[in-house]
C-alpha cells in the first residue's frame, strides 16, 4: 500500500515534467533533473527513443510516403505521449515502447 500511495504522490509531482519529454529534445530534462522518478524516467526514455527516431527521421521525412507517413507517426506519439503524460498514465508507445526497457541510462 505504501508503494502506491508513493507511486501516485510521484505521478501527481512529475506530470508535466514527464510531457516535457516528448517535446524534441527537452526529453533530457527529465532524464537528467528526476531520476529518482519513475513515472518521469519511464516518458524520458520513450521521449529519448522517439527523439532519436526524429534525428534518423530527417533523413528520410522528404521520403514521399514513406517519409511522410514516419513524420506523422513520430507527431501522433508525442502528443498520445504528453496526454498520457499529463493524465499520469504509464503509456508504451506501440512498435517503439518495447525498446525502452533495453535503455539502462
Amino acid at each position: 500500500m505504501e508503494e502506491r500511495v508513493r507511486n501516485e504522490k510521484d505521478i501527481e509531482n512529475n506530470k508535466v515534467i514527464a510531457a516535457l519529454s516528448y517535446v524534441w529534445i527537452l526529453c533530457l530534462v527529465p532524464l537528467f533533473l528526476k531520476r529518482k522518478s519513475d513515472f518521469a524516467q519511464f516518458h524520458a526514455k520513450q521521449g529519448l527513443l522517439l527523439f532519436v527516431l526524429e534525428i534518423v527521421g530527417w533523413l528520410v521525412f522528404w521520403i514521399p510516403i514513406i517519409g511522410w507517413a514516419l513524420f506523422i507517426m513520430v507527431i501522433l506519439f508525442s502528443l498520445l505521449g504528453i496526454r498520457n503524460a499529463l493524465d499520469g498514465k504509464y503509456w508504451v508507445m506501440p512498435f517503439l515502447g518495447k525498446y525502452v526497457n533495453k535503455l539502462n541510462l
